[in-house]
């Protein structure tokens, strides 16, 4: 595991982790801290239970595998640790650590609480993985660690690294860090040491009080629980220091669970989608919950590295595709160049055409008609065939991403015409929501005179408070547009309009 330089790549171009480092003795505002802290040090079962919690940034089961694999690992070092202590889940770490998650900076930080925590981040792009991969990637460094100090590891990691990383490692093996809080956030376009990664899964733990104090080992040596703190009175459980009838300081657990958590606080994906108020002006006095409605419905379609371009599939949602990454290592037969035949593989004549690359990511179809003739060629990787017989084409090209105000409209932006045409993936800034300068008209199909980011909103796409990606389908006009309450939105009915087109919106997840 090198650093090129910089940081370590664990698995280059979708796994990468950062640690931070401890570099002095010295605690600005400890005490501040420790304050803190000692607050919750006595606190009992029931009173973390009856913690009110709002919204959480983990899930309950996604906490306890990080939580618990920790453990293990912890008591399984080698040489055994002494004073190796049993980690409880922190409430407070895991609100630290969402708050960096959702600021979606491969860094660590927030700088003024760099000294009082100890800080691991791992993130990925395409193939799900669990949290606990990264987890066990951190654990996996031990094979560069030489207890008790690095030998070949560079303790400078990942600020002036010229080579391998142990400190994901130490840090989790830190005998005296034994809380720890972590969140996991879904970053769009995510900037990762100057690659832009269109969707990364980003992970940070938190650990408290911190580790990695430079010249110190991560433990003591000697035999499992022979050197634990008073405080634990002689406490044992699995070769760690364990207080009998310690806190685990674990929320209570959740109706519902997810590992999708979206960019910003108080999501509302996270959340069942309820039903839909039925009347377009509510008083009031009606029920809040019934009005709020989460769509996770995306006109881009997930597809494989094999998957052909066939003629059932028409239509502007059949247009735009998001390919997994590694589709160069086993691509789908490609025939032609510049355009190809419908039988290709969408993803690997995306690679061929250097629309994407071995990561993956996003394209635009756009139909053809019949080609009398497909040319080979070899480029990016891919060799492609060539073919004399006419057939049905199609090109690839990149989906270019535009930002729009609250009050644009697809009227002015990316009018319905025939044929079908692809508009842009959009923009939308935060807290359009009270911008009444902005119509909205219609349900699920909207007059293109509305605004197009509050009818996003209206229905549920995106969120008032972080804005979003959105992908919108131009359609051809409604006959009728009704009119309905949800998500603070009231909007328009309109019944038989003179002119104007319509659209859709979409959730880019």
């Amino acid at each position: 595991m090198d650093c090129d330089g910089q940081h370590t790549v664990q698995v280059a171009g979708l796994l990468l982790c950062l640690t931070q480092t401890v570099l002095s003795m010295v605690l600005p505002n400890s005490t501040h801290f420790q304050s803190i802290l000692d607050k919750y040090k006595d606190r009992d079962d029931a009173w973390w239970s009856a913690r009110p919690r709002g919204k959480r940034a983990i899930s309950e089961s996604d906490m306890h595998l990080i939580l618990d694999l920790h453990n293990k690992l912890r008591g399984q070092v080698y040489p055994p640790a002494s004073n190796m202590e049993y980690m409880v889940w922190d409430y407070e770490l895991e609100r630290s650590a969402e708050h960096w998650a959702h600021a979606c900076r491969w860094e660590h930080g927030p700088s003024h609480m760099l000294t009082q925590i100890g800080q691991n981040l791992g993130a990925h792009w395409g193939r799900d993985r669990p949290p606990t991969f990264h987890v066990q990637a951190w654990y996996d460094e031990v094979r560069y660690y030489s207890y008790p100090y690095p030998q070949e590891c560079n303790p400078h990691c990942p600020f002036r690294c010229s080579g391998p990383v142990c400190t994901h490692y130490t840090q989790m093996v830190w005998a005296t860090s034994s809380r720890i809080g972590c969140a996991i956030n879904v970053c769009y376009n995510m900037n990762v040491w100057g690659m832009i990664w269109a969707k990364a899964v980003y992970l940070v733990c938190n650990y408290s009080p911190p580790g990695n104090w430079w010249g110190h080992a991560p433990y003591k040596h000697g035999a499992p629980c022979s050197a634990c703190p008073a405080s634990y009175a002689g406490g044992c459980r699995d070769n760690l220091c364990y207080k009998d009838g310690g806190v685990e300081r674990r929320p209570a657990p959740e109706i519902e669970e997810t590992n999708y958590i979206e960019p910003e606080p108080d999501p509302v994906r996270d959340r069942e989608p309820q039903p839909r108020a039925q009347s377009p002006n509510p008083s009031p006095s009606d029920n809040q919950g019934r009005s709020q409605v989460v769509s996770t419905e995306q006109m881009c379609q997930q597809v494989e590295c094999e998957t052909k371009l066939r003629d059932q599939c028409k239509g502007t949602t059949c247009n735009r595709y998001e390919c997994p990454p590694g589709c160069r290592d086993r691509p789908g037969k490609v025939v032609g160049t510049g355009y190809y035949d419908m039988q290709s593989s969408v993803c690997a004549a995306g690679i061929h055409a250097g629309i994407i690359d071995n990561d993956g990511g996003w394209l635009d179809v756009t139909r053809l008609g019949r080609k009398q003739q497909f040319t080979k060629s070899y480029k990016n990787g891919i060799q492609s065939v060539g073919k004399n017989r006419s057939a049905n084409s199609f090109k690839v090209a990149t989906v270019p991403v535009k930002a729009i105000t609250c009050e644009t409209t697809v009227a002015v932006f990316c009018p319905f015409k025939k044929p079908v045409r692809h508009c842009p993936r959009l923009y939308c800034p935060r807290n359009c929501l009270h911008d009444t300068r902005a119509r909205v008209i219609g349900t699920k199909y909207y007059s293109d005179k509305s605004s197009i980011c509050r009818a996003a909103i209206h229905a549920g796409v995106i969120q008032n408070e972080s804005g979003g990606y959105l992908d919108v389908m131009p359609v051809d006009k409604r006959r009728q547009y009704s009119g309905s309450y949800q998500n603070s939105i009231t909007s328009e009915s309109l019944t038989n309009p003179t002119g104007g087109k319509a659209f859709r919106v979409f959730a880019v997840i």
